[in-house]
């Protein structure tokens, strides 16, 4: 899942249970849709990534810092995960909004396009619920 600073969730993804993290990594940041703007170019991407250690690797920074993206991701050994907690709880909040809808916390469906399609409707009903309160 990528989300925004405000926790609102921006591309859902699913995959085998026994792949590992980072090689989600590439794949959402490039679902984004390209964002219109009033002046300039259209912005394609976002500014800064924040990750857990288990995205730290040589690849990985190099792919980011080649899309011009600040990973913000600490060091294994090196940096503890503190700092990053401060900016993580907003992040660790939108799979807990995601599977507050009963039909995402255990998996009913046998094909994998069921749910993909409920978890992008449960993403979409957030974002909608989330965006009117604050307009209101």
């Amino acid at each position: 899942m990528l989300s925004d600073a405000a926790g609102l969730p921006l591309v859902v993804a699913v995959s085998a249970a026994n792949v590992h993290d980072g090689q989600a990594l590439q794949p959402l940041p490039m679902a984004l849709p390209a964002i219109r703007s009033r002046r300039g170019p259209r912005r394609r991407g976002p500014v800064k990534v924040r990750a857990d250690k288990a995205y730290h690797s040589a690849e990985h920074l190099a792919w980011l810092r080649g899309r011009r993206i600040v990973p913000r991701i600490a060091r294994p050994g090196i940096e503890s995960g503190e700092r990053l907690g401060r900016h993580r709880w907003v992040i660790e909040r939108t799979p807990a909004w995601l599977f507050g809808y009963r039909r995402l916390t255990i998996r009913y469906e046998r094909h994998g396009h069921l749910f993909i399609a409920f978890l992008t409707l449960a993403a979409t009903i957030t974002c909608y619920k989330k965006l009117a309160k604050l307009t209101t």
